[in-house]
């Protein structure tokens, strides 16, 4: 089917309008930012700022050792990121189960959810890494890396735990009982049915932890990782410059904006789909 004569005239005028909005878009952004990058430059301050931080050639020097680095920032990041979300998922699923024989597992879940939100982050990164090996345990892991890996860990899946169970809870209990009717157990319903639409539901917030997480990486730094932060410090306690922070700050800004952008496409899409748009 060909669109109607008014269904060409609304394309052609959306069209329109989104060409004067990109402009309009672009022109105030040029002026702004170019406003304030002269403000800056022109500034007293300016040439004493450019040498400390936005030297080039402290920066070409200190690039190499900061990118080698910056591979274990990902690298705890992608272990990183599954642990959560498997931690995530376990907490939210017991937190939402109505099995009386499960309560107290399900107090230590809201203990867990209450606790490692409520404290900070770094905190929790100086406790699992300083009091964990001073437990002396058998078993107990002595390495920074997975030391590391579990304090994020622990942090981050709280908060993961509460976005998936809101997420559990908003499906409709119209997809529960239509589970139960086809004759699934409570587990099947939750794993076909109701855990699918959740987690799509929740992806955006989702992957806002993710962002933070990949960021996070960096406080491992206070227990010894030698990371892209931790070697920006010492190349600028070597040479007193801080460029190489500046180097760090654009590899975490280069890792984090692919993600934040997803974010926003995957928002976007949910909101297209449920206005129908």
């Amino acid at each position: 089917m060909s669109p109607s004569e008014r269904q060409l005239e609304r394309q052609r005028f959306r069209r329109r309008r989104s060409l004067i909005r990109g402009a309009v878009a672009a022109v105030s952004t040029v002026l702004i930012l170019g406003g304030l990058a002269v403000i800056v430059t022109q500034s007293p301050g300016w040439p004493r700022v450019h040498r400390t931080f936005f030297d080039w050639n402290d920066a070409k020097d200190a690039f190499p050792s900061i990118a080698s680095a910056f591979v274990l920032n990902i690298r705890l990041f992608l272990v990183i990121e599954v642990l959560v979300l498997i931690v995530g998922i376990i907490v939210a699923i017991v937190r939402v189960v109505p099995s009386p024989a499960l309560a107290p597992i399900k107090l230590l879940a809201i203990v867990y959810a209450d606790v490692f939100r409520g404290t900070p982050t770094l905190l929790v990164v100086l406790l699992v890494g300083f009091g964990v090996p001073a437990l002396e345990l058998q078993g107990t892991p002595t390495s920074l890396f997975w030391l590391g890996v579990i304090a994020l860990t622990l942090s981050y899946g709280a908060y993961v735990a509460e976005v998936i169970r809101a997420g559990i809870l908003s499906i409709h209990p119209t997809q529960w009982a239509s589970g139960r009717a086809l004759g699934l157990t409570y587990g099947q319903t939750m794993r076909h049915i109701v855990l699918p639409q959740a987690i799509r539901r929740v992806a955006p917030p989702l992957l806002n932890d993710f962002v933070s997480l990949q960021k996070d990486t960096a406080l491992l730094s206070t227990i010894g990782l030698v990371e892209a932060l931790r070697q920006a410090q010492v190349i600028s306690g070597h040479y007193f410059i801080f460029t190489p922070y500046v180097v760090a700050a654009l590899f975490f800004i280069a890792a984090t904006i692919p993600l934040a952008r997803l974010t926003d496409f995957l928002t976007v899409r949910s909101l297209r789909r449920e206005n129908g748009i």
